[in-house]
């Protein structure tokens, strides 16, 4: 006879990601997730709400994974190469945790503080790594916005299975990068040429 695990909310969590990331975070339910812990479903709601909660849960859990992931390829690095390091670690993120990801952008609740702290330390960490680009406050914030828009409509497309033409996925990711570089330092010429101009 099999001894029963002792239930808690990091057990689930990780039970939930590995249905999620396997199957799809559609197929996640509660009596799924309790088949595969072997406990009636009953005994998920003494750490849960119900669904809804759980997948409010794998949002902030994604979310948080991701910063971590991105934070961990930062450490050491800096300017173009912080740049393609954090991209490298988004995409290896989608890639390894589909259905955690999709958790985190799949409508989860926005007024959840613990869902905006985690956010926000993502922001944070990008406008870090472009302080080395000495952009302005307003600039720096477009950029975060459009590197996040690269990465997070590449990777969608990837998982969808988007991508049906016979050429190497990673080269392609490679260029897009290396153009949101080059936008970059488009930027900051700019911006030295209007201060140039202004004195």
């Amino acid at each position: 006879m099999s001894r029963r695990i002792k239930l808690d909310l990091s057990i689930i969590l990780q039970k939930a990601t590995e249905i999620a990331d396997e199957q799809g975070l559609d197929q996640l339910s509660i009596g799924l997730l309790a088949e595969k812990l072997e406990v009636r479903p009953p005994s998920l709601y003494n750490h849960l709400d119900g669904l809804n909660e759980l997948k409010q849960k794998l949002a902030i859990q994604g979310v948080k994974k991701l910063h971590e992931y991105m934070l961990r390829a930062a450490v050491g690095r800096s300017g173009d190469e912080a740049i393609r390091a954090i991209s490298q670690a988004y995409l290896q993120l989608v890639r390894q945790h589909p259905g955690l990801y999709d958790a985190s952008t799949r409508f989860p609740d926005a007024n959840d503080q613990e869902l905006q702290q985690a956010q926000e330390s993502v922001v944070q960490l990008v406008l870090q790594v472009l302080d080395a680009y000495h952009l302005q406050e307003e600039t720096a914030i477009h950029m975060v916005r459009g590197l996040r828009s690269f990465l997070h409509g590449f990777s969608s497309i990837e998982q969808m299975g988007g991508f049906g033409m016979p050429l190497d996925i990673n080269k392609s990711f490679s260029i897009l990068i290396n153009t949101f570089i080059e936008g970059i330092h488009a930027a900051t010429i700019h911006k030295d040429q209007n201060m140039e101009m202004n004195d």
